[in-house]
């Protein structure tokens, strides 16, 4: 049996696209008849304006003019053979204007235009501007200005007049949905705690017969790329609902009141919907504490702050029962609004931290579903080199695997592939570059003083792999990582790592007696170090277990302090102390082990490259560790 007949016909378009093609075709009419009331003899035949005398008068007596017609002193005419003026002129010119002096014999001239045949005619002077020119000059803008008003207002759009104030958020049918919680791995914790807003949104009665309500906003929390968004993506895919998805700077426009307005139609089409989730992404960008002398703002506080209240009013005036939950993400927290904070508007806070060892193994295991392994691939011994390593930078670690396998050619993914693209995260990029040998063997010893100094101190992260192969804006690396992964530190690994840091400079004084450039990272490392011992972490004796590091968020203004010069000045003499003191540890243990620091060095300028066992043999060192590295 044969189906239904296709449907050819098109829908008419819309009304407001009729109406806009309209208002087009009307803007070019009045456009071209403006330009011809403007210039109407622009369509003519090329005219070419040429002097009384010679050129004129020769052109006439030579017989080459066939017609004249003079507008009081102003005479234009056209030439019966074109003529090239001036002479280096591209085209010839059939037409011309030239004016005739007051002290010419208009006598002379007219016996000599009547001998050669010239059609003579006149033009009565001009009394005012034309009634068509004046129409258009004086009603053609305002006419113009009114229809693309009413176009614009009328068209809606993203740049419609009408859109400026509507949510520019975006919507995600449950019929869209690709992520769910199966795809979120490593943060089990966060996703513990948004599972009951899951199982809120599909059955709300199992909550409201017994009183409970469901929290009005939830706050994900956390260093960049855990998740956060992730996070907040599964949950809606989880829970089927729409999802309405928006950075907060969107809402921020220099025009004041805009930012309410798009806060008031996002909330309106998430009532409609209902239920449903808005996510809302960098939630500081408006949420910043208004206290202080400038809010917390600097420009543009007045648009923040009308934006922030309405959002406070939409969260505080939600019914129950609409069931819209707000998810907004931040790694900021210290400095949104307390009253942000309050039981009733954000009544969650969900911390999502960097997963450990296990949890990035089972991040591993997410982004490599779709990526062919080789056999010698071992996730496990992965997920344990990089301590401290966020769902972002592993997923950047197979995707750059999977571009590096296939621009070597490989069918598979290999263990050097992941390897290669891990140090690229974390290392940077080799550079090749053209080096003398004396600033080869230079970078060698700082490079040795860091790796040694790491080697020698008890309790410092184990040396993974020492590099004069320069990468990024380095000319070496000396990468050291802990066996497993450390959530508190202590004084003396804190000191220890101050001491590696500077490991590299006093290389340089003790074999060149002199310094270089190469140490400012390693200094700027050092000092915030022990900048953070004295006033954040309270592991100074003179200053004591106080904070007088002041936090950003809670400043009037950038730039303040709320600390006394007394005070800043025993911080200042305090981070003084304690890198002097390690300067003058690593000078002596560096001058004890001067032969260990050579071998090393030998060794480097060798190879380029000691991974960790062939680093700790060249220092004649035992390498002592739990884990196998795979840096």
């Amino acid at each position: 049996m044969p189906g239904p007949a296709p449907d050819n016909t098109h829908p008419p378009p819309p009304r407001s696209q009729n109406f806009g093609v309209g208002v087009l075709v009307a803007i070019t009419l009045l456009g071209l008849a403006l330009l011809i009331a403007l210039n109407p003899n622009g369509f003519e035949p090329k005219t070419v304006r040429i002097p009384y005398s010679p050129t004129f008068l020769e052109q006439v007596r030579a017989g080459n003019v066939s017609a004249i017609s003079s507008k009081s002193a102003t005479v234009s005419g056209t030439f019966r053979t074109p003529v090239r003026y001036p002479s280096d002129a591209t085209t010839p010119a059939s037409a011309f204007v030239t004016v005739i002096p007051e002290f010419a014999n208009s006598s002379a001239l007219m016996a000599l235009l009547q001998s050669k045949g010239v059609e003579i005619s006149a033009t009565a002077p001009s009394t005012g501007t034309s009634p068509l020119l004046t129409l258009l000059l004086f009603f053609g803008p305002v006419v113009l200005i009114v229809l693309l008003f009413v176009w614009l207002r009328r068209s809606g759009g993203v740049g419609g007049a009408a859109a400026f104030g509507r949510s520019r958020a975006q919507r995600v049918e449950p019929s869209g949905h690709t992520v769910d919680f199966d795809d979120v791995a490593g943060i089990d914790e966060a996703k513990a705690e948004l599972t009951e807003l899951v199982d809120f949104l599909k059955d709300p009665d199992k909550y409201r017969r017994l009183g409970g309500r469901i929290p009005r906003g939830v706050l994900l929390t956390g260093p960049p790329g855990t998740g956060k968004t992730l996070l907040a993506r599964a949950l809606a895919g989880e829970a089927r609902v729409p999802f309405f998805s928006i950075s907060a700077s969107e809402f921020v426009e220099m025009f004041v009141g805009v930012g309410a307005s798009r806060v008031r139609d996002l909330f309106k089409q998430a009532k409609e919907a209902a239920p449903a989730i808005v996510f809302v992404d960098e939630l500081d960008a408006i949420g910043r504490s208004r206290a202080g002398a400038m809010g917390g703002f600097g420009g543009g506080h007045d648009e923040r702050e009308q934006t922030l209240n309405q959002i406070l009013t939409e969260m505080d005036g939600f019914d129950p029962s609409v069931g819209v939950i707000v998810i907004a993400a931040t790694n900021r927290p210290e400095v949104l609004d307390p009253a942000l904070l309050r039981p009733g508007r954000f009544d969650r806070r969900v911390a999502v931290q960097p997963p450990d060892t296990a949890g990035r193994r089972k991040i591993l295991d997410v982004h490599t579903r779709s990526v062919p392994l080789a056999g010698d691939v071992d996730l496990d011994r992965l997920a344990a080199t990089p301590p401290g390593m966020v769902g972002a930078d592993l997923a950047n670690i197979v995707n750059e695997a999977a571009l590096t396998a296939a621009r070597r050619g490989h069918d598979v993914v290999t263990m050097s592939d992941l390897h290669d693209s891990l140090e690229k995260l974390v290392l940077g990029s080799e550079r090749r570059i053209l080096m003398s040998e004396e600033e080869r063997r230079r970078t060698a010893y700082h490079e040795a003083g860091h790796a040694l100094i790491g080697m020698l101190t008890p309790g410092a992260d184990p040396v993974r792999k020492v590099s004069i192969i320069p990468r990024g804006i380095a000319l070496g690396i000396t990468f050291s990582a802990p066996d497993a992964d450390r959530f508190s530190y202590d004084r003396p690994y804190l000191l220890g790592k101050i001491k590696v840091a500077l490991g590299g400079r006093v290389a340089e004084e003790l074999v060149y007696d002199e310094v270089t450039t190469g140490a400012q990272n390693d200094i700027k490392q050092a000092t915030e170090l022990a900048r953070n011992m004295v006033g954040l972490w309270g592991m100074s004796h003179v200053i004591g277990p106080v904070t007088v590091i002041p936090d950003e968020g809670q400043l009037p203004f950038p730039g303040a302090s709320d600390v006394s010069p007394q005070t800043q000045q025993l911080i200042d003499e305090e981070v003084r102390h304690l890198i002097d003191d390690a300067h003058e540890q690593v000078t002596h243990l560096m001058s004890a082990n001067r032969q260990r620091l050579d071998s090393l060095v030998e060794a480097l300028l060798e190879q380029e490259t000691l991974e960790q066992d062939e680093a700790y043999a060249a220092a004649g060192i035992q390498a002592a560790r739990e884990t196998p590295a795979l840096m």
